[in-house]
């Protein structure tokens, strides 16, 4: 399966990304082989800057327009619209499993593997979404924009070493999508890199914010995720990284305030 996944395509693999992480139509336009799904992860920061772009120019369009807490609301409700809301699925199914009834890893994976959402997920959603929109409500339009469009590539970037740092805690044929990501080897490790500290290193030069707290605080919180999740479940599963990284990208926000 190695050898399929690295004779195929890297425009096919990217394809496989969009198509993976968002709701828009791109499978209409191409539709690429299945093993091009196992290293969607490699292009996850790139597809942030589109998903945060977009949430980014509503916020900033909007801010002109109508009340600047409508223009937040409308930027978070776009995201969710072009995500499919597939990360805040995440959050509620980790909070769910690992803060109700999860008394041992099969129970946990068990939880998060269930339909239904519980009392932690729709609570750990409404304080999520409440400080996510107090957070950028807080900041001026522009800033808060800006921000948007280096916290999305950032967070996945930083969430994607999750993949690197433990085993997937379910088998294949376990998993929702069927689908298990391969581990990167060094190319796609550098290109991840790229992807994520990019729009991060121009938005610190371009504020003059402390870069030491903007990328170690949430460096540091997905550390303490993976700490948790390891001692839980010795492995992560889509609904963690998804999870972990909604909470990584909160805390840029957070620091952003703080700073």
């Amino acid at each position: 399966m190695q050898t399929n996944i690295d004779q195929t395509k890297w425009y096919d693999r990217l394809w496989a990304a969009f198509i993976f992480f968002t709701r828009l139509p791109f499978w209409r336009c191409h539709q690429p082989p299945r093993e091009c799904y196992k290293t969607v992860v490699e292009h996850w920061p790139l597809t942030g800057w589109l998903t945060g772009g977009l949430m980014a120019a509503t916020l900033w369009v909007g801010s002109h327009y109508l009340p600047y807490l409508v223009a937040v609301l409308l930027a978070i409700v776009v995201r969710l619209l072009v995500t499919g809301a597939l990360h805040e699925d995440g959050l509620a199914d980790f909070l769910d499993g690992f803060g109700g009834g999860g008394r041992d890893r099969e129970r946990i994976l068990a939880i998060m593997k269930d339909s239904h959402i519980g009392t932690y997920g729709v609570l750990g959603l409404i304080l999520y979404v409440s400080l996510l929109a107090a957070a950028l409500y807080s900041l001026p339009p522009t800033l808060a924009a800006l921000t948007i469009l280096a916290a999305d590539p950032y967070a996945k970037m930083v969430t994607a070493q999750l993949i690197m740092m433990m085993p997937y805690a379910r088998t294949e044929e376990e998993a929702k999508n069927k689908t298990v990501y391969r581990k990167m080897q060094w190319p796609a490790a550098i290109g991840l890199a790229v992807q994520g500290l990019l729009p991060m290193i121009a938005y610190i030069w371009w504020t003059g914010i402390q870069w030491e707290l903007l990328i170690f605080i949430p460096c540091l919180v997905m550390y303490l995720l993976y700490l948790l999740i390891w001692n839980r479940l010795r492995g992560y599963t889509g609904d963690c990284c998804g999870a972990v990284c909604l909470l990584v990208e909160l805390t840029v926000y957070l620091t952003v305030l703080a700073c």
